[in-house]
């Protein structure tokens, strides 16, 4: 395996010395994802494939950690974990059957669980990378108490590949619950907002929340005695296909995420009433996600300027994170201060801005 990095290290190396872009890509279920300028000169670059560096490197399912290469399978991983009856607690979404570790943590996406369970970069214990020059840098461990001064490994969390090659990744997995169920009641979304919102403050096992077309989905995971005890409480319809819905929703396969030209994220607080904005909503952990699909034949600039506008006014930002048609930013503007910051970290991780350029930002 030494050899593949060895491989990789030599293609950074001669990309960074004739300044060449280079564009990371294993599986490609994500290519959608992120800012599609193509980075100077109009090249995205030529294609940095880690795939071939997979399989898991150290598993102790007593410790609740797992250590695997970028390039392993997410669902071989997935499935190693569920044998000895463990997850992924942040449930990420694999948009495709070539879904890869590195990938999973390059976007940093979460699904359901995440309100409940926390995010992608909240379980990174550890990262093995390859930096801008080519160097194999290691950060943190394989326990919390190894993480100090900068996260460098939760940074490289959603950063697109921008940063460094990612090699290896340790993660924190947590047991899979003893019993789920998943319930369905019937109201308007300002009802189901509120609902969410007083669930949220009160000691019931609820791992996932979506709101669409006037049904508000609970699922409840845990202790089979907390998840019965909630049941009887939270009343509501008991819905026997609980696993591929809430996959339908993980995977973007359910009917809303196909209906329209352009799929906009409003993550706010959760809080916030009923957003008035053109289209259709689907509300995801506990309020603080808004998913709003919008019609083709709406002008891109003036629905842009509106949905930034709102998320900004509700406390949070918008990401369009799937569009037919070319947009100028796909994530939302940052402040100067924060656009320094996220420079000052490519200078030192990527000094010649061959990795993924204009990916993330086209400041970058």
């Amino acid at each position: 395996m030494q050899e593949i990095v060895d491989q990789l290290a030599a293609t950074i190396r001669a990309a960074a010395a004739s300044n060449a872009p280079l564009c990371i890509r294993s599986g490609g279920t994500k290519d959608f994802y992120g800012q599609q300028d193509k980075g100077r000169d109009g090249a995205r670059g030529s294609i940095l494939d880690p795939t071939a560096y997979a399989g898991i490197v150290d598993y102790e399912p007593t410790e609740l950690v797992v250590t695997a290469r970028a390039g392993t399978p997410l669902m071989q991983l997935e499935t190693e974990l569920n044998a000895r009856g463990q997850m992924l607690a942040f449930e990420p979404p694999h948009f495709g059957i070539g879904a890869t570790l590195g990938g999973c943590i390059a976007t940093g996406l979460s699904g359901p669980r995440r309100a409940s369970a926390g995010a992608a970069r909240d379980f990174v214990l550890g990262v093995r990378m390859l930096d801008g020059k080519g160097d194999d840098l290691s950060f943190g461990g394989q326990v919390m108490k190894n993480v100090a001064g900068y996260d460098i490994p939760r940074l490289m969390a959603g950063s697109l590949g921008t940063l460094g090659l990612l090699l290896e990744v340790s993660l924190k997995v947590l047991p899979l619950p003893a019993e789920e169920r998943t319930l369905r009641l019937s109201m308007n979304e300002a009802e189901a907002i509120e609902t969410m919102n007083r669930w949220a403050g009160k000691p019931l096992p609820v791992s996932a929340t979506c709101f669409c077309d006037g049904e508000l989905t609970v699922r409840l995971s845990g202790a089979t005695s907390a998840v019965r005890a909630a049941r009887a409480v939270l009343g509501g319809e008991e819905i026997a296909e609980s696993s591929s819905f809430w996959k339908s929703i993980r995977e973007q396969a359910h009917p809303f995420f196909r209906s329209g030209k352009q799929l906009w994220r409003l993550s706010i607080k959760s809080t916030t009433v009923p957003l008035s904005l053109p289209g259709k909503q689907l509300i995801e952990w506990g309020g603080a996600v808004r998913w709003l699909s919008v019609d083709p034949e709406m002008d891109n600039e003036t629905v842009e300027a509106l949905v930034r506008k709102t998320a900004k006014d509700a406390g949070g930002h918008a990401t369009l994170f799937r569009s037919q048609i070319p947009a100028a930013a796909v994530f939302h503007p940052l402040p100067p201060v924060m656009m320094n910051i996220h420079r000052r970290l490519k200078e030192k991780f990527d000094p010649m801005r061959i990795f993924n350029p204009g990916r993330l930002y086209p400041e970058l």
